[in-house]
Parts: C-alpha cells; sequence; structure tokens
C-alpha cells in the first residue's frame, strides 16, 4: 500500500487506553509526542494519559454513537478488545465496527492487536475471535498494521501470581519440558508507535522477546529475588476447574504446539530492543510488588 503521510500533526484514538496494550500504546505515542485521543468508559480510569497530554473521550465499544464521536478528527486508531470482558461474540462485534468505522471514517492508518497464531486454526475461543477480526480488517482493504503478541510478561503481575511467586512457588500449566515465548505488553507500544512513525502499513508483526521453561523463568524469580523459587506445574484439570476452560484450553495448546515467534528475525528486521524476563522481573514485577 502507499505511503499515506501520517504525521505527528495528526489525531492518533487509541481504544483500549485504561488497559495494559492500550495503555502501553498511549503512554509510547505521548512520550514521542504524538497527539493522543484516548476512549474510555470512566474518565476517572485515564486521569494518568490526561495528565501526560491526552484528550479522553467518554465512549464504550458497545455503543456506536459514542464511537461516531470520538472518530472524527482522527488520523490514527490503535484497536484492541478484552475477550475475557466480553466473551466471543462480543469481541468479534467490537472489532468490526471499530474496523467498520475506520472505512467510514477514511482512517489512514489502523493497527489492531490480535495474538500470535491466531490463524492457525487453534480451537481457543479467544484465538479464533481475533481472527475472524483480522479477516475482516483485510476484507475491508484498510491501510492496516496487525500486532500479535504473544503470552504477556505482565500476567506474571496478576495477584496470584505474585503472591505464590513472592511465597517461592512458580504455578503454572506449562509441562517443565515445554517452553513458552513471552514478551514484555509495552513492547506492543514500541510497535504501534513505530508502525505510525514508519508507516509499517500491510505488515502484520508477531511480537515475542523471549522463550523460556517454567523452570527456567522460575531461575529468572530466584535470581532476582535471593531466594528460591521452585516451579510446579498445575495439572489442566485443577486449572480449568480454577480458572475456567478457555484457560485450561490455551495451556493445553501451549504443551503440545505453542507460538512460533522468529525472535531474531524479529529484532535484526525492525531494530527494536526486546526486553528479557530477568529484565521484566528487576524492572516492573518487583517495582510493582513492593508499590503494593
Amino acid at each position: 500500500m502507499a505511503n499515506l503521510g501520517i504525521t505527528k500533526e495528526d489525531l492518533i484514538l487509541v481504544i483500549g487506553a485504561t488497559g495494559r496494550q492500550g495503555g502501553a500504546v498511549a503512554r509510547k505515542l505521548l512520550e514521542k509526542n504524538w497527539k493522543v485521543r484516548v476512549l474510555a468508559r470512566n474518565p476517572e480510569k485515564a486521569f494518568e494519559l490526561k495528565e501526560r497530554g491526552a484528550e479522553v473521550v467518554v465512549g464504550n465499544l458497545d455503543e456506536p454513537s459514542t464511537l461516531e464521536k470520538a472518530y472524527q478528527g482522527v488520523s490514527g486508531v490503535f484497536s484492541v478488545q478484552n475477550f475475557w470482558e466480553t466473551g466471543f461474540e462480543r469481541e468479534i462485534a467490537q472489532g468490526k465496527l471499530l474496523a467498520d468505522l475506520a472505512k467510514k471514517y477514511q482512517i489512514k492508518h489502523f493497527i489492531y492487536s490480535s495474538v500470535q497464531s491466531s490463524g492457525r486454526k487453534t480451537g481457543i475461543p479467544h484465538f479464533d475471535s481475533k481472527w475472524q477480526i483480522e479477516e475482516h480488517i483485510r476484507g475491508l482493504k484498510l491501510p492496516y498494521t496487525i500486532l500479535r503478541p504473544v503470552f504477556l510478561m505482565q500476567n506474571f503481575l496478576y495477584p496470584d501470581f505474585k503472591k505464590a511467586i513472592d511465597s517461592g512457588v512458580l504455578p503454572m500449566e506449562v509441562k517443565s519440558n515445554r517452553s513458552l515465548q513471552m514478551v514484555n505488553v509495552e513492547h506492543v507500544g514500541d510497535f504501534a508507535q513505530l508502525s505510525f512513525e514508519k508507516q509499517l502499513i500491510g505488515e502484520e508483526i508477531d511480537l515475542a522477546s523471549e522463550e523460556l521453561t517454567p523452570v527456567q523463568m522460575a531461575d529468572v524469580f530466584s535470581r532476582a529475588l535471593g531466594k528460591t523459587v521452585k516451579y510446579v506445574y498445575i495439572p489442566l484439570e485443577e486449572s480449568e476447574r480454577t480458572k475456567g476452560k478457555e484457560w485450561s484450553k490455551m495451556f493445553e495448546w501451549f504443551n503440545k504446539t505453542g507460538y512460533n515467534v522468529n525472535i531474531q528475525q524479529l529484532k535484526s528486521r525492525y531494530g527494536v530492543h526486546l526486553m528479557d524476563l530477568n529484565t521484566f522481573v528487576y524492572r516492573v514485577w518487583i517495582p510493582q510488588k513492593l508499590a503494593v
């Protein structure tokens, strides 16, 4: 596709800015002096972004009229949905609506955050839903970029994970001999900003920064915390009972197949520094643990 000439004078709308991925994108764009508008159901949750210079508009992904207002005067859009809040059908409906509005308002650059392996027929609902949205975007012939992150390192910040790790246990449904690719969510922000800046239109970018077995992950936490953190395997039956079928089905796939990002190729092609788990633990996990 042709370069459409989006610049930092253009206004970027960030969907999901009060969540992890959208928040990372909004922060990175503001850091790089882009003009940013964020959509929020509760504007109070976007206070920090407003303090950094973002325009905050109130809107709801289930209410098209509020989105119409948010799209006015916008040249670029970052779109992400939360399956864990919406479920399968609503996620698809929201993702398609945002793409349809991008077509209606002739958005110059539409970035969608999906998931790596979305098109590999995994049978995981929150992978399949994102593939349907991707296909819709491609069908509209939008000037798009698709980002596909793997397992987020920020998952280790969930209260159950944090409490267990601090007590000396890393509980995971990943088998000891299987590796799992991970990425710091801040890299979604890095690559969204890069995509707008470099006009990476038509590119579909898989994002991962490190691949480790759970035993290796536990070793990383052990060294960082200065005490033994032991990996403990959680059977999928127990996981389904406590966390739900969607979560256990994902880990079943991790154990059989798993993500397949070429991390070295990603580094060499885009020249972006990718954070490993060790650095994440020191710079993100420990500081947030101490702040609680």
